[in-house]
């Protein structure tokens, strides 16, 4: 029994030794809490999400890309200072301009246009009598025209009188040279030419179809009547358009009327021909604005005796601003504003060299080609998000910040609530 109890005794002791050595080591209990405070503060994160945070690596719950280390927190902002990762700013090709007048952007204005047919080369090919087109030989729109060429045929009933009025009065020329000399003046106002009276005259006989020949050289642009129609005096077959010269029509919005005046020099180029420059003057500015659109035409004429120009095609205008740059309010692209009804938001780079970013409400003035002024809200220097916007605002609004459809900024970062703006 004695020895028992020595026994029990003896692995009580060691026991409580091998716990005293090792249960109560400084070196593991050390390494044991480094590790969960490792572990602990350690935080993984989405590079397009950056409001997915988690203590331990995995999947982004929105896109499914893999988690990456958090960077540090973003202490020293304010309230409504955000930042995105360099793996957001690269996916999302977030590209950023500093704001200021430059020579591209401030004295060149493009504007967008068509070619239309030279209006003032236009004429009409009409009928000189009555009757009906016993032959047509226009048989569609965009043929070629000779001045002189025969275009149609046509029996009229009045010529066929008259003829036979010439034939009687020639006989009588010697003793009533009044009346021959009025019978030959009815022909010729219905444009018989002296050859062909003098044919008829001669012969002595009546010819059943008058030709009608073109009196200009063009395109057929429009046609109006088909062989066997009845037409009138006067009435109009054809319209002729020579583009030996065609215009070049360009939309101008009505905020940029003060900008452009005759004469203003102009280069006109297009996809067609992308090495080609034509240098050419504004010919005249319509005063008649469009109601629906709100534009007014500008128009340049463009020599096209080599046939470059089709009529439909697009063309593109540089023109040169006429406000000087003391005039000029600063110049931002277009894609860098946000609309919110009657405000707009641009988003201002508030660190030279880190990607930290906050909204920016500013007041515009006129649309510029592809650029708007600033009224107010922006000085020059300022670094605003130019590509990518849209991208930059849904990060803002998904960490809380203020944001285009976030007005009032309330933040849930404990860290910024006692910063002020």
């Amino acid at each position: 029994m004695k020895k028992y109890i020595v026994y029990s005794g003896i692995l009580a002791i060691g026991l409580l030794l091998g716990w005293l050595i090792f249960g109560n080591s400084p070196d593991v209990r050390t390494e044991h809490n480094h590790d969960a405070v490792t572990e602990t503060n350690q935080t993984w994160t989405c590079s397009m999400h950056p409001q997915i945070r988690q203590p331990e690596p995995g999947d982004c719950a929105i896109c499914g890309m893999d988690l990456i280390p958090a960077e540090a927190s973003g202490d020293g902002l304010n309230a409504n200072e955000f930042k995105l990762t360099k793996n957001a700013m690269a996916l999302a090709n977030i590209q950023t301009s500093v704001v200021g007048n430059s020579v591209n952007e401030g004295n060149t204005i493009k504007l967008s246009g068509t070619i239309k047919e030279n209006e003032n080369a236009n004429v009409v090919q009409a009928s000189y009598f009555s009757g009906r087109i016993e032959r047509l030989n226009v048989s569609s729109v965009g043929e070629e025209v000779r001045k002189g060429q025969l275009l149609a045929m046509v029996y009229s009933p009045e010529l066929f009188s008259a003829q036979q009025e010439l034939i009687t009065a020639s006989s009588l020329k010697e003793s009533q040279p009044a009346l021959y000399k009025a019978v030959r003046n009815k022909l010729k106002l219905w444009k018989i030419s002296d050859s062909q009276i003098d044919q008829i005259e001669a012969t002595g006989e009546v010819k059943q179809n008058f030709p009608i020949y073109a009196t200009v050289s063009g395109t057929v642009s429009e046609k109006l009547v088909e062989q066997g129609d009845y037409v009138k005096q006067g009435q109009v077959l054809l319209k002729i358009t020579n583009l030996n010269s065609v215009w070049a029509l360009f939309d101008v919005y009505e905020d940029q009327i003060n900008v452009f005046k005759k004469g203003q020099n102009i280069t006109v180029t297009t996809n067609v021909y992308p090495n080609k420059k034509f240098r050419k003057k504004v010919d005249f500015i319509d005063p008649i604005m469009n109601s629906s659109t709100r534009t007014v035409k500008l128009r340049v004429v463009l020599n096209n005796v080599n046939g470059e120009f089709k009529t439909g095609m697009f063309v593109e205008g540089n023109i040169e601003n006429t406000i000087s740059k003391s005039e000029q309010n600063l110049l931002i692209p277009a894609s860098a504003v946000l609309w919110t009804g009657e405000r707009s938001v641009v988003y201002l780079k508030t660190k030279p060299n880190e990607p930290v970013f906050e909204m920016q409400e500013i007041t515009l003035g006129k649309q510029l080609g592809e650029h708007y002024e600033v009224v107010a809200g922006l000085k020059n220097g300022d670094e605003i998000v130019t590509n990518g916007t849209f991208t930059v605002d849904a990060s803002a609004q998904l960490q809380g910040k203020k944001s285009m459809m976030n007005q009032s900024g309330e933040t849930k970062s404990k860290d910024h609530s006692s910063h002020n703006h």
